[in-house]
């Protein structure tokens, strides 16, 4: 019996990293298509179809289907804590559709594995967290992988590049704010996404009809294949829903050291897909940093779940609940509810 449950957890936990795996390469891959493929160059527009078949699967996933109960939060927490972590949601999203405008899949990949040394280092500025040298000492291959993946990448473009670097910023920016509300108040990301994309949807609607309108319009009225390129569009925005929904199930499925090394191969397998659809030329020193970068992240991944297992040694400083200092978020009104999932 023990050794039926132990073949089924395993087999449930590869599952779920082989269907994010998917979800995650497919998504990416699509919106490179729409950019490339397609000449749909809307970064905005496509943001904001994401958000839009986000909202209304978020919907469908609580209202209808009733997979994860509604956790009923205050308009005003909704304005005082969800919609700043939705601004920065949305800025995180469209910087990534942005990179993937200007650069190959294979270089954004590698610049978001930087991601957990910006994650690092704002919250040491920040908020005055406290990190043990082997957590600063990790960063030094990932950071050192991204330089030289940087100084060989032969399609280099410094918009997509610093796209792509603001992203890890706005990456960090948004865990460490998600980190109050997932978990201090425990929150699933289809709730997430219930309250966050339409917020998102708002921020970004107007700014694309100002910005992208009569592109989108003149797109729409030249396009050869119009009716496949819009099925397309709106397929990498339901799939980006069911990203959402695969990353809430593969946390729920395996360890903290399973999760971090399937990422890093996921990267792997991004970059791979990629070069094999779209064929973009890489250098071997490109290679080599790309693999430093992810052998770092691993690495990452290793030290901090060692260090969550050990209790701190005398004399560490304390570290302050995330966020603290400059960034206080008010508890939610229902908190005291004790039948939230």
């Amino acid at each position: 019996m023990e050794e039926s449950l132990c073949q089924w957890t395993v087999f449930r936990s590869l599952l779920a990293i082989i269907q994010w795996w998917a979800f995650n390469v497919t998504v990416i891959i699509m919106n490179k298509w729409i950019f490339q493929k397609l000449d749909f160059k809307f970064p905005l527009s496509v943001s904001c179809v994401h958000f839009i078949c986000s909202s209304i699967g978020a919907y469908l996933a609580i209202k209808v289907l009733k997979i994860k109960p509604l956790i009923v939060v205050d308009p005003e927490d909704r304005w005082r804590r969800i919609f700043p972590m939705s601004f920065v949601f949305c800025i995180n999203i469209v910087l990534g559709n942005v990179s993937l405008r200007y650069i190959p899949v294979s270089f954004m990949q590698t610049i978001k594995s930087f991601t957990p040394a910006t994650t690092v280092v704002l919250q040491w500025l920040v908020w005055r967290k406290y990190f043990d040298w082997r957590i600063w000492a990790s960063l030094v291959p990932i950071v050192g992988g991204i330089l030289l993946t940087s100084v060989t990448e032969l399609s280099f473009n410094m918009l997509g590049f610093c796209a792509a670097l603001f992203g890890c910023l706005a990456t960090s920016t948004k865990t460490i704010l998600a980190e109050s509300l997932l978990h201090g108040y425990k929150f699933d990301s289809i709730n997430t996404v219930y309250y966050m994309a339409p917020f998102a949807t708002m921020i970004l609607a107007i700014p694309a009809v100002l910005l992208e309108g009569n592109g989108v319009l003149d797109w729409l009225q030249t396009h050869p294949t119009l009716g496949s390129s819009l099925v397309i569009i709106l397929s990498s925005g339901v799939l980006a829903f069911c990203l959402n929904f695969s990353i809430f199930y593969v946390i729920h499925s395996t360890t903290a050291v399973t999760f971090n090394v399937a990422g890093n191969l996921k990267v792997a397998v991004a970059v791979l897909v990629s070069w094999l659809i779209f064929r973009n030329p890489i250098a071997g020193l490109n290679a080599v940093g790309c693999a430093i970068t992810l052998l770092g992240c691993t690495f990452y991944g290793y030290v901090r779940h060692m260090l969550s297992q050990q209790p701190p040694p005398p004399g560490t400083p304390r570290t302050p609940r995330t966020p603290k200092n400059r960034m206080e978020l008010l508890p939610l009104v229902n908190d005291k509810l004790d039948d939230k999932v």
